[in-house]
């Protein structure tokens, strides 16, 4: 990725025009074989989480059980999309690192694709059973699928960690608010991560009520009381929010993209903090009563 093409130059310079696609879809495509290319691990992982969002889509009309208020195949379908999301993501951020990063990189690769299969394989099951994968120990299987969980999070976690420490050890390929964007980005993922600890130590997502309550149509957080998922979500994704604004920044500001891009990253985390404590207080981030 750099500030005037959205593909990886080194990648396509053999069998793509340098500006302009055909259609949408040629450049979806096209994207695809670059990320493929780059990194083939976390590409297949995604195809594999591609898969399984397609499996909880078809079964979601056809399985009308419910688990904790929502229809079973919901929370399946949220992580495979996320999971994606994270993983097509840190494949595409990782490639601008320089060549003498890479080994470690394809390290990563696989540690976080298997930990993400783990963690899609064990919730699926759950939903199969027409259970809950996180917090239940109800039974010794329930206990041993969520502590596997854990190990594998755990695993994702530090692996991050070893992520944050190449981006901000090693200047990734592009202009400078480009790189502050992929630095601080895969920093506040980190932190996100780790508010998920939070939800561990209470044993449930929601802070002044139990889990299962009324919640917002789709994305289930809670309407009645604090939920935590909101600032672990929003944590989450700042792996493709940050870099996408000092990408922005360096194409149409590049004087001030490297200020921009930390004023932006710091709006960001000033937010994912803000929606930590509202929920700690047991505030809802919107109180509505359907």
């Amino acid at each position: 990725m750099s500030a005037t093409l959205p593909l990886k130059t080194a990648s396509t310079s053999t069998s793509q025009p340098a500006n302009g696609f055909s259609s949408p879809v040629a450049f979806v495509a096209d994207w695809l074989r670059v990320l493929h290319r780059v990194n083939p691990v976390l590409s297949w992982a995604g195809w594999g989480h591609v898969a399984l969002l397609v499996l909880a889509l078809a079964l979601l009309p056809l399985d009308q059980r419910v688990v904790t208020g929502h229809l079973v195949w919901i929370k399946p379908a949220k992580f495979a999309l996320s999971g994606l999301l994270y993983l097509w993501t840190l494949a595409w951020l990782l490639a601008d690192l320089p060549a003498a990063a890479q080994k470690s990189v394809r390290r990563i690769s696989w540690g976080v694709g298997l930990s993400m299969v783990v963690e899609m394989v064990c919730i699926v099951t759950q939903a199969a059973r027409g259970t809950t994968s996180h917090y239940n120990i109800d039974s010794g299987f329930d206990m041993l699928v969520f502590n596997l969980m854990g190990v594998f999070i755990m695993l994702n976690t530090i692996l991050t960690m070893w992520a944050v420490y190449l981006v901000w050890r090693h200047r990734p390929h592009g202009p400078a608010g480009y790189v502050w964007g992929v630095r601080l980005g895969l920093l506040l993922f980190l932190l996100g991560s780790l508010l998920g600890g939070m939800m561990i130590h209470l044993n449930q997502h929601t802070v002044g009520a139990p889990d299962g309550g009324p919640g917002l149509p789709g994305l289930g957080w809670s309407t009645r009381a604090g939920d935590l998922r909101i600032a672990h979500f929003l944590g989450l994704h700042s792996l493709q929010v940050v870099p996408l604004l000092g990408w922005a920044g360096s194409k149409w500001r590049p004087r001030q993209a490297v200020v921009l891009t930390w004023l932006g990253a710091a709006l960001y985390a000033g937010a994912v903090g803000w929606l930590f404590v509202q929920a700690l207080h047991g505030t809802p981030l919107l109180k509505i009563h359907f």
